[in-house]
């Protein structure tokens, strides 16, 4: 009899196992849920407010051993928690962040999956169980969605097989097509967005992503979905590409990642907003980042730069000849010093071309000498770098240049974001904070939450910036419409080294490239604005100190506005048409927006502010910014009793005001 009863027992626990499981895991107000089904696969899906957003979608993790953690795997717990915290963040768009959400963690054998929902979006991640070093041979992170919705995309601008398009600099434009478009076989960066019913928008990311491949997407195997890719980790490396300051993969493992003991993998990231202007205000990647790393990071000065490249050493009306010498960059320096702008850099040029070695400097610079001359007027100096020439001699270089009083770099041509490269990110972060220098990487994914677990990391490129004006038609690059789209894309996942500050302005029939004389599409209140709008905590003076001295008024604005915030509200913003936001610093608020090619009569609404009564100073188009882009009125406003302020956009415009 009791043997029996043994049998039947284990019998109950067998059928126990082998029957579905479903959790739903809402978050804290109750419109966001997470439907997790864990049977021979593992799929999720999630709703709002009870409308499907994301359908049945898999998700798996293929180890070396042959085991695939998610199909077929035997459920061990689950346990559901409450977080209710809250985050000191520097160097960001807040001074506090909340990390309130519920939790629930599913336990396997050798295995868990953690899943959050936070009033803001959903998360997932695996973890390791395994006491020792596993081969990371695949991860399956299907987004399946119930219709054939309109997506947002940045496409992967490199052509050809997989192998070519994952060594790439992420910049491109956004491209808006339904699922059912997208481009078979083109790889796709993070974030995109993906525009659901009833105005609703998704969008995709990640976090947290630390001895670990990105995540790319491509158009799925199933109908509406996107599948993700995963670059395999490096065999072999060749230098090469620009100016021989690139690591070009020639071979691959069959692995993309050798995972350490009881590692914890990437947070995949849907985020919803029920309105356009919550993207701008979402916190989910710098929440779901690692913690700060810097027992005292005191020491990390965000501020601006005034900036050489963009403007091609373009000064004039100086007693010398510009270029990449000396007199020059003592020239940048003293007006750096005149407006109060913490940094200058040394872009590319101050190091002997071709050689990837950062101790070979150009005659024409007296390195230490112009260090000095910073130092004497309260000037720091960033260096540039390419990958390779900063990989190679990584501790040599921090120490050597923080000994002479560099204080930072400017890491660039990195173009990939496999595993050795992520892992890259971290040792240089990690190295710089050993001698207190900041990084600003460039030619690299957008951040994935690098920025909080080590905040000298205070930028990232990733973005298809300004730059773009120097050599682009207007018909290959419409900056002005990228302008109203990025703020919801590429700025979700944390701050961009955009280098905005044009003085020189075009309309669409005045705007045209020139590398020595570069100019922006749209007006010079776009220009101001985007120092509100845009997340740049390292944020350029892109143009030339001559062009600047010519426009006091502008040049003030930009030099004194602030770069990290205590306090952002998101404004009415539509993605693609017009952006707007209000940010706080100490005791002034800033308020900036956009438009794009189509002029609007814009009504803000400043009460959630609190400033009715108080006086503001307003840049806004001019009366002919149309014709002349650089026309524009400087004003100044009492905020009244209702909140409400109502400005005329030209087309390509702004306004940016200080309150």
């Amino acid at each position: 009899m009791n043997h029996l009863l043994y049998v039947c027992a284990l019998l109950l626990m067998f059928c126990s196992n082998a029957v579905a499981k479903n959790f739903t895991l809402a978050s804290p107000n109750g419109r966001l849920k997470a439907l997790v089904n864990v049977d021979k696969a593992i799929t999720y899906q999630v709703t709002y407010n009870g409308t499907r957003l994301l359908a049945p979608s898999q998700i798996s993790m293929t180890v070396g051993s042959g085991d695939r953690w998610g199909v077929g795997s035997k459920l061990r717990k689950a346990t559901k928690v409450a977080r209710n915290e809250t985050i000191s963040a520097q160097n960001y768009k807040k001074a506090v962040v909340a990390d309130r959400c519920n939790e629930l963690t599913l336990a396997f054998d050798g295995f868990s999956i953690v899943f959050r929902a936070y009033d803001e979006g959903v998360a997932y991640r695996f973890v390791s169980g395994s006491m020792k070093s596993l081969k990371i041979v695949a991860e399956q992170a299907d987004m399946n969605y119930p219709d054939d919705l309109e997506t947002l995309v940045p496409y992967v601008r490199e052509k050809g097989d997989v192998k070519a398009q994952l060594h790439n600099s992420f910049e491109n434009n956004y491209t808006s097509a339904c699922l059912s478009e997208l481009r078979d076989g083109q790889l796709i960066f993070l974030p995109y967005i993906v525009k659901a019913d009833n105005g609703v928008k998704v969008v995709v990311a990640e976090s947290d992503v630390e001895n670990y491949p990105g995540m790319f997407v491509e158009k799925g195997s199933k109908e509406n979905g996107m599948d993700a890719v995963f670059a395999p980790c490096p065999k072999t490396v060749k230098q090469g590409g620009h100016n021989e300051l690139e690591q070009i993969v020639t071979e691959t493992e069959d692995y993309i990642a050798l995972a350490k003991p009881k590692q914890k993998f990437p947070w995949r990231i849907i985020s919803v907003s029920a309105e356009d202007k919550d993207i701008l205000d979402n916190d989910m990647v710098f929440r779901l980042a690692a913690p700060s790393r810097l027992a005292d990071a005191s020491w990390v000065k965000p501020g601006k730069v005034a900036w050489d490249w963009w403007n091609d050493w373009g000064l004039y009306k100086v007693p010398f000849k510009a270029g990449i010498n000396t007199q020059t960059y003592k020239h940048y320096i003293d007006f750096a010093a005149k407006h109060g702008i913490e940094y200058v850099i040394l872009d590319e040029g101050w190091a002997v071309n071709k050689k990837a070695d950062l101790f070979q400097v150009v005659p024409e610079i007296d390195l230490k000498g112009i260090v000095d001359y910073g130092k004497q007027k309260g000037v720091d100096i960033i260096l540039w770098a390419g990958y390779k020439a900063f990989d190679r001699d990584m501790e040599r270089v921090c120490q050597t240049y923080a000994a002479m009083g560099v204080k930072g770099y400017k890491v660039d041509f990195i173009n990939r974001n496999d595993a050795e490269v992520m892992n890259f990110l971290y040792k240089a972060a990690e190295t710089c904070a050993k001698y207190k220098q900041v990084l600003d990487f460039h030619g690299i994914c957008p951040p994935t939450g690098l920025t909080r677990t080590w905040p000298n990391v205070i930028n990232f490129e990733g973005v298809n910036g300004q730059e773009q004006n120097k050599w682009s038609t207007m018909k290959k690059y419409d900056q002005v419409q990228y302008d109203v789209t990025v703020p919801f894309a590429r700025n979700f996942a944390g701050p961009m080294d955009y280098t905005q500050g044009a003085m020189l302005n075009g309309t669409r029939s005045t705007y045209r490239p020139s590398n020595s004389e570069p100019m922006s599409q749209g007006t010079r209140c776009h220009q101001l604005a985007e120092y509100v709008i845009f997340l740049s905590p390292l944020n350029m003076l892109c143009d030339s100190p001559t062009h600047y001295d010519e426009e006091p008024e502008c040049t003030d604005f930009i030099a004194k506005i602030p770069t990290v915030w205590d306090e952002t509200v998101a404004l009415k913003s539509e993605v693609g048409e017009y952006v707007a936001v209000a940010r706080r610093a100490g005791g002034k608020w800033y308020v900036g927006a956009l438009t794009n090619w189509t002029p609007r009569d814009l009504t803000l609404d400043l009460t959630p502010l609190k400033v009715a009564g108080k006086t503001a100073v307003v840049f806004k188009d001019g009366a002919n910014a149309e014709k002349f882009a650089q026309d524009y009125e400087k004003t100044t406003v009492t905020i009244p009793a209702d909140g409400k302020v109502t400005v005329r956009l030209a087309p390509g415009g702004g306004v940016a005001m200080e309150i």
